[in-house]
């Protein structure tokens, strides 16, 4: 079974940092990019992030460049999310996707709340 569980979130000041986390199971980590997207309330999806198979290039969206970075650790099967100086506007629902040439999977997503 497929499994992808993000863990990290939670309430933080403005200023404060976080480091989310998603734990693959079930696929061929190795063979996937990997992917970290964002729901802000009332909004769409956002791409925040993406790592290639094993970590040769990462990307990160313009307006986050400076504060989010994206890692992975094949040997733990878990790819990182590290948000510093996080600001009101960063709350959202963050979800990390797995994708290959077919599939793509989704994890249940951790919440982010930025507020003092």
């Amino acid at each position: 079974e497929v499994q992808l569980v993000e863990s990290g979130g939670g309430l933080v000041q403005p200023g404060g940092s976080l480091r989310l986390s998603c734990a693959a199971s079930g696929f061929t980590f190795d063979d996937y990019a990997m992917n970290w997207v964002r729901q802000a309330p009332g909004k769409g999806l956002e791409w925040v992030s993406g790592i290639h198979r094993r970590g040769e290039r990462t990307f990160v969206a313009e307006s986050l460049k400076g504060r989010f970075t994206i890692s992975r650790d094949s040997a733990k099967n878990t790819v990182y999310l590290q948000m510093n100086d996080l600001r009101p506007e960063d709350t959202a629902v963050y979800y990390c996707s797995a994708v290959d040439w077919l599939n793509t999977y989704w994890g249940q997503g951790t919440q982010v709340t930025v507020s003092s």
